[in-house]
């Protein structure tokens, strides 16, 4: 009896050709995850469960992590060369943001800060479901773009809200799934297959709500171009494990979207031939 060796993980990209890189203002990304940065355990825990996750980009909060330890023995500072030992792109965030003064304020700080056009725009609404202003969205998405920045901004899945962030200036989307944090995964896949639909075009990233690696590969399965997620690597029991789990199931997902899925019937249907079997007969008698 033979047994099989492991086969070495590999990017989606290098085994099916269909299965193209992550394309974002220009900049080809090799992982379709996008990982945050806060809540891990420890700085190495974080670390490893980048390296598992192989994500391509970072988030990281300026307000956050600048704020509360800008102060402490250079910790902000130390949190900042760790994740560039990661190797991956950092997106910055304007996280806990709930104006658009204080939007565009943090988006200028971080692109001083890290030498990037590239912000993710959040612009808080609502306290308990922390679900996005969309009218004050909209508006500092605008401001941003006309001042040279890369907006990927934080939305809802709704269709006309959409179409004026990318009339603002936006080349990514990013709707939620469901409340950041919450694990509850996609609240309405009805309205994310049709934005997909909507703006075929266009990249869409589910960004919130995401807690296990089956909704992400739900999402994926859906056209979505790439997850971001952070809760649910950062509060598992084991956040490197649990990296690297997503990691499959979002090149999982993505695969079976571009192999095309059969569509889902009412009926059964049988895989095998019914001609030619067995007690068969053409005219329906037994």
């Amino acid at each position: 009896m033979t047994t099989q060796q492991a086969v070495p993980a590999k990017s989606l990209s290098s085994i099916n050709p269909s299965c193209k890189e992550l394309n974002l203002y220009g900049s080809e990304i090799p992982s379709r995850f996008l990982i945050g940065s806060a809540q891990y355990p420890s700085p190495a825990i974080l670390l490893d469960a980048i390296a598992a996750s192989r994500a391509g980009i970072v988030t990281v909060s300026l307000r956050r992590e600048a704020g509360k330890d800008a102060g402490k023995d250079g910790a902000g500072q130390q949190f900042w060369s760790l994740i560039q030992q990661s190797g991956a792109r950092l997106l910055p965030n304007t996280a806990g943001c709930k104006t658009v003064k204080e939007a565009v304020n943090t988006a200028h700080m971080t692109r001083e800060l890290f030498d990037t056009p590239w912000i993710k725009l959040e612009v808080i609404g609502e306290d308990d479901t922390l679900q996005p202003d969309v009218f004050g969205l909209v508006e500092a998405a605008r401001i941003l773009c006309a001042e040279g920045f890369q907006v990927f901004p934080y939305t809802t899945d709704d269709l006309v809200v959409a179409d004026k962030l990318l009339a603002a200036g936006c080349e990514v989307l990013m709707p939620w799934g469901s409340p950041i944090g919450s694990g509850r995964g996609l609240n309405n896949p009805f309205a994310l297959r049709a934005l997909r639909a909507h703006f075929p075009d266009t990249t869409l990233i589910v960004d919130a709500g995401i807690g296990l690696p089956s909704q992400a590969a739900q999402a994926m399965e859906l056209g979505y171009d790439a997850i971001l997620l952070n809760t649910a690597v950062a509060k598992a029991g084991d956040p490197v494990a649990m990296a690297s789990a997503f990691a499959q199931a979002i090149e999982a997902g993505h695969a079976a979207f571009k192999a095309g899925a059969i569509e889902a019937r009412d009926m059964a249907c049988p895989s095998t031939p019914v001609p030619g079997s067995p007690f068969w007969h053409g005219d329906g008698s037994q």
